[in-house]
């Protein structure tokens, strides 16, 4: 019997210079110009858009995504777009091991759903009009993460045209994400038996603290959300009638607020949304903090003004790196991120309005449970109220964050592998403010499982606010990296 043309290589032996030279053909081949196509569909979140089913571009953002899987024609992939009733759908691929007796899978995650627009981009950009420029892809979703699926066939593609032996790989795609992964544990649930033996769970929806290396996310924050209405009034007044008389809406909800933290400082005042940072995160964090320097608060777009000749800038909260680090991964921190109850500026006569409302996002250390958090600030909103106003706090949900689990001695070795291959420098490990739902269901679903998890949202990429983009040079380099820590999974 004549032997193969072609041996499948032994697990590891994937050459990193000649994956990074496929994977980059590949990009500026056709993974920006998919990107590009992608970024013009406006498919926002359910929570943005109630109408999302009627409106169609989730749906079209799935599809086009399953018919470039398909046209890739990777051997051993098998490809569905899975549908509960009611629910957003779900991607789901799955690619056969060709490692020997390889009873252990690969799990890989994205997301194909968007913030929604905001304001304040560039005149010459927008949230649906792409634009490429000096290797940056503008518009809303591409970073976070509609490159995801893309990133992730092509490092699997890596391994295949190298014909390196690799485990079994599946992906999980949700549409779910930006409204806070309601509908994917349903999906987890269908799909358990299919995800079979998780060993290596892979994660392309965080960010990074710098262009210039590999950076794995070692926790996540958590979240806790509502809405906060104080009513006084059942219609809007004179001012010059009632105010000194009616109390304000406004000044009864910065009262309430007072209650949940420190306007001088920004701590959040009740204990139990606190947590001490753990030994290996503090010590990890010092590290980082001696890499980024203060880069760490300098990236970030702050106003500036004329002060006598000189500009004059808005200030961090702390410029010690290291506080920096923690306050932005650890601490428990409060946003009002809308308001209601308010006209236009331009419409704003003397009327004392009958009432104020604000949407409120509490985000919570890593070991904070969400749901609790919820509940606690109910309570406190909503308890003794000034003048018995009418207070409501409506929850709308939360998300408890994540700490990764111990790096086993392998997972360790090939993050720094494949950051000195791909990067030439060694792999970072930073916590990251946001909050991915899956994290921590997949902890809990797979506790022996290593976490990469990993993103390209770097330095002034901007997620969620205006001018977002994607570090495409950055981008190829972590998708090879991908494909080599698949390789050197034991």
């Amino acid at each position: 019997m004549n032997a193969p043309l072609h041996r499948e290589l032994p697990a590891g032996l994937l050459d990193g210079a000649t994956a990074l030279s496929q994977v980059s053909d590949q990009w500026d081949r056709d993974i920006v110009r998919q990107l590009t196509e992608y970024i013009a569909i406006p498919a926002k979140s359910p929570g943005f858009d109630k109408d999302w089913a009627a409106h169609g571009y989730i749906e079209t953002v799935v599809r086009n995504a399953a018919a470039w899987i398909e046209a890739q024609k990777i051997e051993g992939l098998t490809l569905e777009i899975v549908r509960l009733p009611g629910r957003t759908p779900v991607l789901f691929f799955e690619v056969a091991a060709t490692r020997a007796a390889s009873a252990q899978t690969v799990l890989m995650y994205g997301h194909l759903d968007k913030q929604p627009e905001f304001s304040g981009w560039r005149s010459d950009l927008g949230p649906w009009t792409p634009k490429y420029e000096d290797g940056k892809l503008y518009g809303r979703g591409g970073a976070d993460d509609g490159y995801a699926v893309y990133a992730s066939i092509a490092a699997i593609q890596a391994l295949k045209a190298q014909k390196v032996a690799h485990p079994r790989i599946v992906g999980l795609i949700e549409t779910c994400e930006e409204s806070g992964s309601y509908d994917l544990l349903p999906y987890i649930d269908a799909l358990r038996p299919r995800l079979g033996e998780v060993a290596l769970v892979i994660c392309l929806d965080s960010g990074a603290g710098n262009y210039d290396q590999l950076w794995l996310t070692t926790s996540l924050r958590g979240l806790a959300g509502g809405t906060l209405k104080v009513e006084v009034l059942t219609e809007g007044v004179h001012s010059g009638d009632a105010s000194g008389l009616v109390p304000s809406s406004f000044r009864i909800l910065r009262h309430l607020l007072d209650r949940l933290e420190d306007s001088q400082t920004g701590r959040l005042l009740p204990a139990s949304f606190h947590c001490e940072v753990p030994a290996d995160r503090l010590a990890q964090a010092k590290a980082t903090a001696a890499i980024l320097g203060d880069e760490l608060y300098k990236r970030f777009p702050w106003a500036h003004y004329d002060c006598g000749g000189a500009t004059a800038f808005a200030l961090p909260t702390t410029t010690d790196p290291l506080q920096a680090l923690i306050n932005r991964t650890w601490a428990p921190t409060l946003s009002v991120t809308g308001a209601e109850g308010f006209p236009a500026m331009q419409d704003a006569g003397n009327v004392l309005r009958p009432y104020t409302a604000f949407k409120l996002s509490l985000r919570l250390p890593p070991l904070i449970d969400a749901a609790q958090a919820v509940q606690e600030l109910k309570t406190l909103l909503e308890d003794n109220a000034p003048y018995q106003a009418k207070v409501t706090f409506d929850g709308g949900g939360g998300a408890t964050g994540w700490n990764a689990p111990s790096t086993a001695p392998w997972f360790e070795q090939a993050l720094e592998q494949a950051s000195q291959a791909q990067f030439g420098a060694s792999c970072g490990y930073i916590g990251q403010g946001g909050t991915i739902p899956l994290m921590n269901m997949l902890s809990t679903g797979f506790p022996q499982s290593q976490m990469m998890v990993c993103g390209v949202l770097g330095p002034k990429s901007n997620a969620h606010g205006p001018n977002e983009f994607l570090h495409v040079p950055y981008a190829k380099k972590l998708t090879a990296a991908v494909a080599q820590v698949i390789a050197l999974l034991p």
